[in-house]
């Protein structure tokens, strides 16, 4: 084999191996790229579960004290009729 032959083989080597780096690099690029973006969905996925969990808390809030307001209502309207009743008794 020629010198020259030689050569070129290791030049050909070598250029293989420097385009599987750059893929090497272009998919590890990708995958970084991707990952943050995944990163960035859980970062919303979280932000959007707090923000629900925060609702969900004042719901059940008002919730319990619209109960607790119907309650008062429902024992002022018997009185109410209680008083009605003994008026109209007499």
């Amino acid at each position: 084999m020629s010198t020259d032959n030689t050569v070129e083989a290791a030049l050909g080597a070598l250029r293989q191996a420097i385009s599987g780096l750059e893929n090497a690099v272009d998919m590890r690029f990708e995958a970084q790229r991707e990952s943050a973006e995944v990163e960035g969905e859980v970062k919303r996925v979280h932000a959007d579960r707090a923000r629900l969990a925060q609702e969900l808390d004042q719901s059940e809030f008002r919730a319990n004290r619209l109960e607790e307001v119907n309650r008062e209502v429902s024992r002022r309207l018997v009185t109410a009729m209680e008083t009605i009743r003994a008026v109209l008794d007499r």
